[in-house]
This record gives C-alpha cells, structure tokens and sequence, in this order.
C-alpha cells in the first residue's frame, strides 16, 4: 500500500507539471513528452487506473494547425482550473493523440452513431473500401434517400496543383477553394482564387479544366493517360490506388454508389491519401438532367501522418476513416416526417398491454410478464385504473404501434384484443398466438424516409 501511495503522489506531482507547462505556453514536443511520462506513471498504478483509456479532455493545441482553414470551427473554453481546452466537430485528431500517447499500431475504432477509424500498416486500399462499404451500408440501412460517395486523392490534388503551376505555398488555401465547388459555381471558385488568394487566371483555368470532371474507373484510367499528371509522382500513385480501390468497390457491389470527382479536396489538413463525401441526391428538375446533391451526410479519408505528429519520437501509424454526420441526418429525417404529418416514434416500445375496464392491474401485469418473456418490446401504464382513451393517446404520442387490449370479454373469450394505432383497426387474438401476430406485424424494419 505504502508503494502505491508513493506512485499515486508521482502521478499528482506529475499531472501539476503537465498542467503547469500548459499554462506556461511551453512547445507541443515538451508537453506531448510530460504526458508520455503521465501515462506511464499512471500504467504502473494497476488495471484499475492504468488501463488504457480516451482521454476527453483536448487541449487547445492539440488541435491547432491540424485544420487547416477549417480552424474557425475549432471552439475555446477553459476547464475548472483555467486550463485552456477546445472542442471540434471531429474525433480524429483525438483518436490520433490517443494512439500516440498509448503506443497503439493497430486498432479497429467505433464510436457509437457517429465515427468509424482502422489503424495499422496493411496492404493498399483494403482497409479503405470496408470504410466505404460501411459508410454505404449505414447510409441505406437509414433509408433517408438516394445518395452518392465522392471520392478523391490528396495526392492527384497536389500533383494537378503542380502541373497546373500553382506555388506549394498556396496548395492548401487553393485546396480550400476547390473544396466549395459542391456549393457555389466554378466563375465564383475561380474569382477567389485569383481576386483574394492571388493567384494568375492562367493557372486558375488549367486547374478548372481539372476539377469540373467526374467519373468512375473509366476516368481514373483516362487520367492515368494523361500526358501532364501521368508525369507527376504523386499523381500517379494516387491514381494507381484509386484505380485499385475501384476493383475493391466492385467486388463489395458498391461501385454504382461511387464517383471520381476531382473537385472534392475535403478542406482539413491532416488527408493525406484517398478522401471521401457522401451526398444525398435529389430527383432532377427535368427529365434527361444529373439528380442534384442536397448536402453532405458522411465524409471522411486517410490521414497517414496524423498520429506522428502527437508521437515524441515522430512515430507513424497510418489510419483511414469516417464519419456520419447524425446533426443533419436527424434533421432530414424530422423534416421529411413533417412534411408527411408523420409524428417522430421516441419509444422502441413494440406494443402497450391496457385495459378497457378497471380492475385489470394484475391481468395487465401477468400479460406484460409473458410479452416480456417472448423478447417483446412491451409496457403499461403506471396506474392502476387508467382510462382506455388516456391509454390509446400515450400509444399516439410516443409511436407505440400496437395495443393489446385486455377486458372482461376477453378475458372469458380467452384473446387479447390488438389494435393497429395507425389504422385503429382491431383484431381478436387468441392468447396463445400473441407473441408470433406481435412479431409478424412488428418484423417490418421502421422506415424514416
């Protein structure tokens, strides 16, 4: 015991020289080093305290310089204690910190609802099309609508920079302005690109001559011809894994979801191979005409040398993955559910047990027991003679879908009487057939669109 109270006051005395540092404004590289130190002290400590653990507090310059001109969405705040802290609408610079600091080469990450990250050296493309399949998976299991996965390479990017002239120092201000072809036209793109970033017209309209084209493997191979870009390195080897990634896709069934789109440049710093945004489609205004994107509602890409940056000795682990934009597809569905009059079910509750008549507490009781026994979703009321109507109104309320309705007529009948609360049709049933009329007409998967 006597051992652990002495770790314990190092590891103190080491957190208040890791907090101390910080609030000198000392560099990245003595702090990432301090911390290193932290968690190896706290590793000793036992299971308990040692474990490897995400650490939820992000201090600010972890995250600076990893955004490039996405900085304006990182957010400042201080902690209790004053330390100054920020919070960012991604989870990947975190995730790369945390494998820094744990040594960690190897890893499959999935935090719930929203990201979905693969570490570790393995052969090319493979990891990156399980993300892309994933990603489709997710986003037709949600049924919001028809959409489409953009893909791009940071690497053909940087190399059609290079043959079209424009300087290094400016490759990723201009890669910002390419990024917001998805939103505004090219002439808007191009005059930002030569009014406020300074670049020559000429050099704009090589790249515009670039950008503006999309296709499938037929345009990676096209590329891969091209006197220009076929003679830059970079370039190239972009455009050899896309062509690879392609093969990947097809074999997963999800190339038709996928487009080479040479406009996507994904705005963060930290990409450094294949990236990707997945849009939502609308119907065309007209027929013969492209259905239009809507906004994007996943995005995500490879970031090889993201976890170097956090690692004292400059350590790589390359990683790839994505992430679901959950803000917006909630937000899609309440509208569509609006426009259709259709309430938001806030319950996963398959059916309420009520009662038609007073009495009935321990008849409800002993049904909700059975419903629960068979894997039912099911509940009741909290009262003990509550009124038939108040019972129908909680079922339309919280999107209950069904009500197994007790009385003293069934009860003699030996059936429950089911009701549809869509249809507010009912149906005797007898007791012994609940469960399975139950599973048959709740077996439909819940469809949002």
């Amino acid at each position: 015991m006597a051992d652990r109270a002495a770790l314990e006051d190092l590891v103190r005395v080491q957190g208040e020289r890791v907090r101390g540092l910080k609030q000198q404004k000392a560099s990245a590289e003595q702090i990432e080093e301090e911390v290193a130190k932290l968690l190896k002290l706290k590793a000793q400590l036992g299971p308990d305290e040692g474990k490897p653990k995400f650490v939820l507090k992000t201090p600010k310059e972890t995250l600076t310089g990893k955004y490039g001109e996405d900085s304006k969405l990182i957010y400042d705040l201080k902690d209790q204690g004053g330390e100054l802290l920020s919070l960012r609408y991604d989870l990947t610079v975190p995730f790369a910190r945390y494998l820094a600091m744990n040594k960690l080469t190897n890893i499959k990450r999935y935090h719930i609802a929203k990201d979905f990250d693969i570490a570790g050296q393995f052969d090319p493309m493979l990891p990156d099309a399980e993300c892309l399949k994933i990603m489709c998976e997710i986003l037709s299991s949600l049924q919001i609508g028809d959409f489409l996965v953009k893909v791009n390479d940071r690497r053909i990017l940087d190399g059609m920079f290079a043959i079209c002239g424009v300087p290094d120092s400016k490759f990723r201000t201009i890669c910002s302005s390419v990024d917001k072809l998805d939103k505004v036209s090219w002439e808007e793109v191009k005059n930002e690109m030569v009014g406020e970033k300074g670049l020559a017209p000429e050099v704009a309209d090589r790249i515009g001559d670039y950008v503006q084209q999309h296709g499938g493997v037929s345009l990676v191979e096209q590329l891969l011809q091209d006197p220009k870009l076929s003679q830059n390195k970079q370039a190239l080897e972009g455009l050899g894994d896309l062509k690879l990634l392609f093969e990947y896709l097809t074999l997963f069934g999800i190339a038709d979801k996928i487009s080479f789109d040479l406009s996507l440049a994904r705005g963060l710093d930290y990409y450094t191979g294949v990236i990707y945004e997945a849009v939502l489609l609308q119907p065309p205004a007209r027929a013969g005409e492209e259905p239009l994107g809507v906004g994007s509602v996943a995005a995500g890409g490879r970031y090889d040398g993201l976890v170097g940056m956090f690692d004292p000795k400059g350590r790589k682990v390359p990683c790839v993955g994505l992430s679901i934009g959950v803000e917006r597809i909630f937000s899609i569905v309440e509208q569509r559910l609006e426009a259709l009059e259709e309430k938001v079910r806030t319950t996963e509750t398959q059916v309420l047990v009520a009662s038609a008549q007073k009495k009935l507490l321990e008849e409800r009781l002993k049904l909700v027991s059975e419903l629960w026994d068979a894997g039912i979703k099911a509940e009741l009321l909290y009262k003990k003679n509550p009124k038939l109507l108040n019972q129908l109104q909680y079922c339309e309320e919280t999107g209950i879908p069904l009500v197994a309705i007790i009385g003293d007529q069934e009860l003699k009948d030996g059936v429950i009487k089911l009701r549809s609360v869509a249809s507010r049709e009912e149906v005797d049933v007898r007791r012994e057939d609940l469960v399975e009329e139950i599973k048959r007409r709740t077996s439909q998967p819940l469809c949002i669109c």
